[in-house]
């Protein structure tokens, strides 16, 4: 990233881009690294306090898949102020945080339940309001290779709930939850201070007519791929430090996986927006999604800590630069309003990641051939990982 491009405004000069990029890398911090995954490393540790059970933790989960289905199917109601909604859903993420101190038992579980679906579709409009606000806006300002960096947010978001579960592992996970809810509304602060007087401007003539060429093409294709994206990653998103628990008990050794996993998606998507710009979207996004299905299947057939780990950087590495390269092409799909089809594909993503689960739970606790469920439905995501992976390479070869 060049500093001229984000240096401060001069009279007549261009306006800075700064305070947009580092919006969208707080915004999503916040939105995806708390408000959406979070509860990832602190389940182990609810579950350790006697705060739920295991079924009541896949249940809170699943909630938190479902209102994030619903906040992707919802999310086009802001398409004409992403910045607004970006505001609202970023105060919804750090209400539900604080909130979630108080469930748990003895708590009715009914209230963690809704917490967790709320904090879903929080944390899905906060994604596709900052994804349309921050791409539109530096596209306008002739810098839209800085969209990228705004999603080095996720993994930074991640890393730090990550972080803070592991140091904090021997603390009860109530106090966790309240830290990470202060750490939430301070983020949503800044972005709210950041993201004022930074309006959207209405599409100009050029991104109409280039709307008008690209409006349907190949857009369906890009829906399927990036659900079935949401699918291959979310076994080892949701179980890798369940995973790590079972083959240590101490949270100072299992509590490593979630971090990992966040700094991975961090390093990653910094080296793709500084050193694969020019690297054909569709095509970064296969190569990515090629080296998540061996991430995916790795802790499946290897019961080691280092499997786990090894999964942690290689999906933790992958799934954000995917997630980038789709939503950077929806973005180039329908330059003039973007949003619609960022929530289409935000809710394919959801309904794909909701699927994976349900296939847990429907293959049951029993063998399969000597497999459990986990292992099928890991052999499964992989499997069309890597077919999803194989087309978006084909279709990289054309124009995008």
């Amino acid at each position: 990233m060049r500093m001229s491009e984000l240096s401060l405004a001069r009279p007549g000069a261009r306006p800075a881009n700064g305070p947009v990029v580092l919006g969208g890398i707080l915004a999503l911090a916040v939105a995806m690294g708390i408000g959406r995954f979070a509860f990832t490393p602190l389940l182990p540790l609810m579950l350790r306090d006697g705060a739920l059970s295991a079924a009541a933790g896949a249940e809170w989960a699943a909630a938190n898949y479902a209102g994030y289905l619903i906040g992707a199917l919802t999310a086009a109601w802001f398409s004409g102020d992403p910045g607004r909604g970006l505001r609202l859903s970023l105060a919804g993420v750090a209400l539900t945080t604080l909130a979630m101190a108080g469930a748990g038992h003895p708590a009715p579980a009914l209230l963690g339940a809704a917490l967790r679906g709320a904090a879903g579709v929080f944390s899905a409009w906060a994604l596709v309001c900052a994804s349309g606000w921050c791409l539109a806006e530096l596209a306008r300002r002739q810098a839209p290779r800085l969209g990228a960096w705004i999603y080095t947010g996720v993994g930074l978001g991640i890393a730090l709930a990550g972080i803070l579960a592991w140091l904090g592992g021997r603390q009860p996970a109530a106090r966790l939850w309240l830290e990470l809810g202060v750490v939430a509304a301070l983020g949503a602060l800044v972005v709210g201070l950041l993201s004022r007087g930074q309006g959207a401007h209405p599409p100009g003539l050029a991104e109409r007519e280039a709307a008008a060429g690209t409006r349907g093409a190949g857009q369906g294709a890009l829906i399927l791929c990036y659900g079935t994206f949401g699918f291959g990653y979310i076994v080892p998103a949701t179980f890798l430090p369940a995973m790590a628990r079972e083959l240590t008990p101490d949270p100072l050794v299992f509590g490593l996986a979630w971090p990992l996993f966040g700094l991975a998606a961090m390093v990653s998507v910094a080296v793709a927006a500084r050193r694969l710009a020019g690297v054909p979207r569709r095509r970064l996004w296969a190569a990515a999604q090629g080296i998540m299905a061996l991430g995916t299947v790795l802790p499946l057939t290897v019961h080691a800590l280092w499997a786990v780990a090894a999964s942690a950087l290689l999906v933790g590495g992958t799934f954000m630069i995917a997630t980038m390269a789709g939503l950077q092409l929806a973005r180039e799909a329908r330059p003039d309003a973007p949003t619609p089809l960022l929530a289409r594909m935000t809710a394919a993503f959801a309904a794909g990641q909701i699927l994976g689960p349900l296939l847990v739970r429907a293959f049951g606790p029993g063998r399969w051939a000597g497999f459990d469920a986990l292992d099928l439905t890991g052999a499964l995501a992989t499997l069309l990982l890597v077919l999803t992976a194989f087309w978006l390479w084909r279709a990289g070869r054309a124009p995008a």
